[in-house]
Parts: structure tokens; sequence; C-alpha cells
């Protein structure tokens, strides 16, 4: 995930261009300090949430329960590590680690143990953002080894990977169809952003908004009919869906058609509702509105900034980063407004990063 305050820069370094990418075939294990074992959360709740810390002094992931607010450090490493993507199915997690000087993709089991650099990322590039397709078969990630950010593929059991933009355009926010089939992206050239969809093959390129104005950060309806996306083509930045074969936006709705600015789109698992940030009330707050944008409702209330939402996986918490404590926190709250929680709670600055499916 990128996390973006959009009143102050996000706290991850920007990809650093180099030239070589190189793949080899084996991972080489890395000795850590040895991992609390990961418990089961009490109660049936909804579980685990990822984030990145600096509370060590340097970036490195935890969980954290939200039924009993324990708070473990997985990676446990002195290097910068960050970016986050669950495998339940295989029981992974990919992240991205500069602990061999450039960022590459690593893997890890859920617990945290079993740390190895996955062996189609080892090369001078910058590799970040990883993202599992569906069946855990496939990662999708950024790469800047041309030079610019690209989107590329790679099948985890042989290694096999493909540059799916490879385009001068900065390519970034893959983005999986539920069904694994397609990835959803943001292109970034000179006239301005664009989102695309592409087969998980390379095959099959559809401009999805194909407009001057600036188009971006996509996410899939959990059915897989809509694509929502940010675009400032009114004047102010909006949300807005589209269908994911729809050339040029033409099935275009406007959910929020607000005179302030949206951002953070964020679908529940139901696909009824849809978690945002608006600034319509002079800050950053989070809002939640149906799919088709009817019924939009304030959640929070705080002269801070509240952004960032995401989705518990049963449906009943909506995670969101603020600084309302004058640091980054992380905090949920349900989806009528009530029940809102700090869970993170430290002096530190704390980055959500996704739930634990």
């Amino acid at each position: 995930m990128i996390l973006r305050d959009l009143s102050a820069g996000g706290p991850l370094p920007a990809l650093q261009p180099t030239p070589v990418f190189v793949a080899a075939v084996n991972a080489t294990p890395l000795q850590t300090t040895p991992p609390t074992p990961l418990p089961t959360a009490p109660g049936g709740g909804s579980g685990w949430l990822g984030f990145i810390s600096d509370r060590n002094g340097n970036f490195e992931i935890y969980v954290v329960s939200l039924d009993n607010f324990m708070t473990i450090n997985l990676s446990n490493d002195s290097a910068w590590d960050a970016d986050p993507a669950w495998a339940p199915r295989f029981q992974k997690i990919a992240f991205a680690s500069n602990r061999d000087g450039n960022f590459d993709i690593w893997l890890m089991a859920l617990d945290g143990s079993s740390q190895t650099r996955a062996s189609v990322t080892r090369s001078p590039a910058n590799d970040r953002f990883p993202v599992w397709s569906p069946d855990g078969s496939r990662l999708a990630f950024q790469s800047d080894y041309n030079g610019n950010s690209d989107i590329v593929v790679v099948k985890i059991f042989d290694g096999a990977q493909a540059n799916l933009t490879n385009s001068p355009a900065n390519e970034f926010g893959p983005a999986w169809s539920p069904d694994g089939s397609r990835i959803a992206f943001t292109a970034i050239g000179g006239a301005g952003g664009e989102v695309f969809a592409i087969n998980g093959d390379g095959t099959g390129l559809i401009n999805l908004t194909n407009t001057l104005a600036d188009d971006l950060f996509s996410a899939w309806s959990p059915d897989g009919s809509r694509i929502t996306f940010e675009s400032d083509r009114d004047g102010n930045r909006e949300l807005y869906a589209t269908a994911p074969d729809s050339l040029g936006g033409s099935n275009l709705i406007n959910l929020t058609d607000n005179a302030a600015d949206e951002a953070f789109s964020a679908w529940s698992p139901d696909g009824k509702r849809i978690a945002f940030t608006s600034f319509r009330d002079g800050n950053q707050e989070i809002y939640v509105m149906n799919s088709d944008g009817t019924e939009q409702r304030r959640l929070t209330d705080d002269p801070a900034g509240d952004w960032s939402p995401s989705w518990s996986p049963d449906g009943q918490w909506i995670a969101f980063q603020s600084n309302r404590d004058g640091n980054q926190e992380i905090y949920v709250v349900r989806p009528d407004g009530s029940g809102l929680l700090n869970l993170t709670n430290n002096p530190a600055d704390d980055l959500i990063d996704g739930w634990q499916p």
C-alpha cells in the first residue's frame, strides 16, 4: 500500500533508478532473532492489522491484535522493512527490505520466521510494494530496473517473470482483480495520470480513464465489476467508478460529487459500501457511503487529519491513519462511527499497511 497524507509528503523513500535487473534462482535464508509465535486472536474477532513503525529506530513490520492490542515485531531487522502483503493460503508475507543496500522483495512466514530474499528480485534495482494474486501463485510489484517504475509479475514457484508495462512512463499501484485475471494500475507520463487495466500475462491493455486530468489509485470492487479511482477532471479531486472493460471511462460515475477533495477509496468486503477520506469539513475526515455514492456519512470528527481507511476482513471495523496525537497513529472505528480506538498508541510513527486476511 502506498501511504499518502494529502497535506504532507509520505514517509517512504521514492524509488531510485538503477539500470540492471538480474534474476536468481535460489533464496538465501536470513538468520534473525527467533520471532514471537503469532497467537490465535481470542474470541474469533477481527484479527490482526499490519503496520510499519519506527519505534525501534528504523521502520519495521508489525502486527497488532484488535482483540487484546498485542503488538509483535515481525521483521525485526536493523534495515528498513515495509510494504507487507499477506498470502495466508501459503502462510507467507511478502515485503520490501533494503537490508542488502537496495530494496528487494523478501518472504517470511506469518509469524515472522523463515525470512528469505525472494529469488526473483535479486538485483541492483529497487523492487517495492508487492501484491499477491488472489490464488497466491504470483506477485506483482514495482521495479525501477529500467530507470523508471514498471509493473512486474513473477510466478512464485518457478521464478518466471514478465515486465507488464515496460514503458517510459512511471507505473505504480498494481491491484489484482478478485479473480486474478487482470491488474489495474496507475501510469504517470507527460499528460498526467491515467488508470489502466491489463491481463496478468501482459496482454489486453486498456486505458480506463483517458483524460488530460490526473486519474490515480485504483481499487477493485469485491465482485470485480467496478474499479474506483481518484480524479481531478472536474477541478477538484473526486472519487469515480468505472467498469474494468470500459475504454476511456465510457461508463464513468462520479461517486462523491462534492466541491471538496476526496481520496482513498476502500471497498467493504461485501461490496455494499465504500470508505473514503474527505476535506469537506476543512480537514481530512473518514466518511463512508453506499457503493453507488448515496448516503455519505462522516465517521470521524477531529481537527487533526484522518485518512487512508481500510476495512477489516469481517467488515466490522475500519482502520485509518491519524495524526490527532501529534504523531502518526492507527485508529479503528465501527462503520457507524462508534467504538473509536487507538490501536498503536506509541510516540513513534505507526503507518497502516492492511489487515491480515
